[in-house]
């Protein structure tokens, strides 16, 4: 892992900037966090892990994170979360890889994977639509960024049911 956590940092602090609405956390509160926020991040127990996608010149370009619950009551469910792929490097395949790398992780320690995007997120919509996952509920005004309400999706891929994926 090493120096990993630097590049997760800046492109996660990217990502917050770049697409505010799409993440419940903000650039000025992560931006905040010392360093070993960050690296507890990428050395976080098993089975909770945080994917990375990386240019042919070594640079990071995409990121995708998995956690799994800790209550007995719903340890049997885990988190997509972070999924951000770089402007330049979109529609290429690198979102599907890095949410294919957390679902593969996932399916191996829990029985249901959730996610949230927001509503008006139509590509990220479309790509896990592709991957098997299922809305069971909006969670209206889930967001509130630079004076805008967003309503977010709430997804599931249930591994205990066959999919086409």
């Amino acid at each position: 892992m090493g120096e990993d956590w630097v590049a997760f940092r800046a492109l996660r602090l990217v990502a917050l900037s770049d697409t505010p609405e799409a993440f419940g956390a903000s650039h000025s509160e992560e931006a905040a966090q010392p360093d070993s926020f960050f690296r507890s991040r990428l050395s976080a127990e098993e089975p909770n892990r945080v994917f990375g996608a990386f240019s042919d010149s070594g640079d990071l370009i995409g990121i995708a994170g998995f956690r799994a619950t800790t209550s007995a009551k719903s340890r049997h469910k885990g988190v997509l979360w972070g999924v951000y792929v770089v402007a330049g490097w979109r529609g290429d395949g690198v979102g599907r890889a890095l949410v294919d790398a957390v679902i593969g992780h996932a399916a191996r320690h829990v029985l249901v994977l959730q996610a949230c995007v927001v509503t008006t997120n139509r590509a990220a919509h479309s790509l896990y639509a592709r991957l098997g996952f299922a809305p069971y509920g909006i969670e209206s005004k889930a967001l509130y960024v630079n004076g805008q309400f967003y309503d977010e999706a709430l997804l599931a891929l249930d591994f205990t049911q066959a999919t086409d994926a």
